[in-house]
């Protein structure tokens, strides 16, 4: 999912001069699209910062991947060194 956010934040300035081409040809953006668009990088960029923030291991802590443990799963997690 994060990769999915930074390739839409990649994109964005590329999708905004589109729809602006296609909304208005001769004259400049409309401050509805303006603002359109800033709000849509807004919230795609605090997704990518929450997303960032989840997945994070403690540090000085390495991945235990997933394990059956008395024929129950027990979830991935960081464990320290």
């Amino acid at each position: 999912m994060l990769r999915l956010a930074e390739i839409l934040l990649f994109l964005a300035p590329f999708a905004a001069f589109a729809l602006w081409r296609l909304a208005a040809p001769v004259s400049g953006p409309s401050p509805r699209l303006i603002i359109l668009t800033a709000g849509v990088l807004l919230v795609l960029a605090a997704i990518l910062f929450w997303f960032s923030r989840e997945d994070v291991l403690p540090p000085g802590s390495v991945y235990a991947p997933a394990q059956m443990q008395d024929g129950q799963l027990v979830p991935g997690r960081g464990v320290k060194r």
